[in-house]
């Protein structure tokens, strides 16, 4: 079922449920995604679990009138989708740059068990200074179709990326205006996220692709209880890439936090 959740700021947050059970799944997307990247694991999950998708403003059928793009606004829509789902067990599962914000989110959710996170936050103590975050941003700002089709395929996708999710996740950034894609992107560069780790108490646990290393002590260094599974031969999409193989390492990874 479709539904919305006012953020914050007013924003309106769209989400869908499905499922029924204990705990509730809620799983977050990455940098310019969607509901719809879930797809296989909410089909996998439906009859176990109470699945939710949802999308952050500015992405999907969110609402993208933000005017002020942070870290804080980005937990507070998760937060209003938690406080929306009639649940008193939630495990978040944040993906890409969500991971950060499933993090900060948490603190803020009382109901939050523990947090899945996917292919993200492989090392916290890996920082960026301002000049190498506007870097980054300045190359989306130049030339935004020629940064997604030449520039990020080397970070996003593996050799073993099938062709078709190569095209569907491209396809989806260009979809975006520029400036929107840039301003959602900003706030994960710009906040220090170790200061919202060393406040978790749940179980953390990363599912991971083998396309970069996972910095274990150094996470453990702020995360309390942390660990992680590794998915070999995908890279930055494992649900989308290789949804068998990964609702199965997801399905191991629940049973062991619940």
């Amino acid at each position: 079922m479709e539904k919305y959740a006012i953020s914050s700021d007013g924003q309106k947050i769209h989400y869908k449920e499905s499922g029924n059970g204990n705990p509730a799944l809620i799983f977050i997307h990455g940098w310019l995604g969607n509901t719809e990247w879930w797809e296989s694991q909410k089909e996998y999950f439906k009859d176990q679990y109470h699945i939710v998708l949802m999308d952050l403003a500015g992405h999907g059928k969110s609402d993208a009138s933000r005017q002020e793009w942070t870290s804080e606004r980005y937990a507070d829509d998760i937060k209003s989708v938690a406080d929306a789902v009639n649940t008193q067990e939630i495990i978040l599962a944040g993906h890409s740059m969500s991971g950060a914000y499933v993090l900060e989110a948490s603190l803020k959710i009382p109901e939050v068990k523990a947090i899945i996170l996917i292919d993200t936050l492989k090392n916290l103590d890996e920082s960026f200074t301002r000049e190498q975050t506007e870097e980054v941003l300045s190359q989306y700002r130049k030339d935004f179709k020629h940064t997604v089709e030449n520039f990020l395929p080397q970070f996003l996708f593996a050799e073993g990326t099938p062709p078709a999710v190569r095209e569907r996740v491209q396809q989806e950034f260009l979809q975006h205006k520029p400036e929107l894609a840039i301003n959602a992107l900003r706030p994960l560069y710009a906040t220090d996220f170790k200061t919202f780790a060393k406040q978790i108490q749940v179980p953390v646990i990363a599912i991971n692709s083998d396309a970069s290393p996972t910095h274990l002590e150094n996470n453990r260094k702020y995360l309390k209880n942390y660990d992680y599974v590794t998915i070999e031969g995908v890279g930055h999409y494992p649900m989308l890439e290789k949804p068998e193989e990964f609702n199965t390492i997801l399905d191991g990874v629940i049973k062991k936090l619940i």
